[in-house]
């Protein structure tokens, strides 16, 4: 049974998990410890959140049934061999929350079998509305799969797939909200060029935007249905589609991502 759990760093994605698991409640924060090279992060974690900060990367290797890998992948080499004896001796669930690294390629700097969970989560984190995927490098005990279900479901959505789709999630979960933030930041631009405020309308397209997602999910109608739901017949929003049609709006989309899976396919 997991009862504690340790962030190897503490920057922006570890400190949105943190927050948000201490939000929900998920762990009490006596049990969440974290260790940053940057002590102004450590101190500023356990200020607002309440949680412990350990020594170094050993002691939280050592003593955290759950170990969360929240450093820049160039890192893992050094680390990994440096705490690979603690690990071996506690033997803890790792959690790797690294873009681009196998559960293959952490394990290889292990001298034992570890139980690897590689986790993908995206910048939404920090508003508690994440999406994040998981694979491991086995089969997870039960658990195993209801810790890390519900530690990921405090900061927004979690489903497992599988590990060679996780190029194309990151491309489709981690790549999209700068084009969100883009649209959204485009329609905002569009509604000052007819006279309203910049913050006025960046709260109303965010919101509308959030609102649409927030329908797709929870209705289980296709985007199609609810556009046509939309659309009245020679009214606005039919023509403000059609302009985005004729300005290739989805083929861009499409660009985007195919662009994004090339140079993941090159990093």
């Amino acid at each position: 049974m997991i009862k504690t759990i340790g962030f190897i760093g503490g920057g922006n994605m570890a400190s949105a998990i943190i927050k948000g698991v201490v939000r929900a409640g998920f762990m009490n924060p006596d049990n969440i410890f974290v260790f940053d090279l940057c002590k102004e992060k450590n101190f500023t974690l356990k200020e607002e959140c309440g949680i412990s900060v350990a020594e170094s990367a050993r002691e939280i290797a050592k003593k955290c049934d759950c170990v969360v890998l929240a450093v820049k992948p160039i890192a893992f080499p050094s680390l990994l061999t440096d705490i690979r004896e603690d690990l071996k001796e506690n033997d803890p669930l790792i959690i790797s929350i690294a873009a681009g690294k196998t559960t293959e390629y952490i394990g290889s700097f292990l001298n034992y079998e570890a139980n690897i969970v590689r986790v993908m989560p995206n910048i939404n984190a920090k508003a508690g509305a994440a999406m994040c995927a998981y694979c491991s490098s086995k089969p997870l005990a039960q658990e195993h799969t209801d810790f890390i279900e519900g530690l990921f479901t405090s900061v927004g959505r979690i489903i497992p797939i599988g590990e060679e789709m996780f190029p194309l999630f990151s491309v489709i979960a981690g790549c999209s909200p700068a084009y969100a933030y883009m649209f959204i930041d485009a329609l905002a631009r569009a509604a000052v060029k007819h006279g309203m405020n910049k913050k006025t309308a960046l709260e109303i397209s965010a919101q509308a935007v959030l609102g649409s997602a927030k329908l797709i999910l929870e209705s289980g109608e296709h985007p199609w249905e609810l556009i046509d739901q939309v659309c009245s017949p020679g009214g606005t929003t039919i023509e403000g589609l059609a302009a985005l049609q004729d300005c290739g709006l989805d083929s861009a989309v499409r660009k985007a991502v195919d662009a994004a899976v090339e140079k993941d396919s090159k990093i």
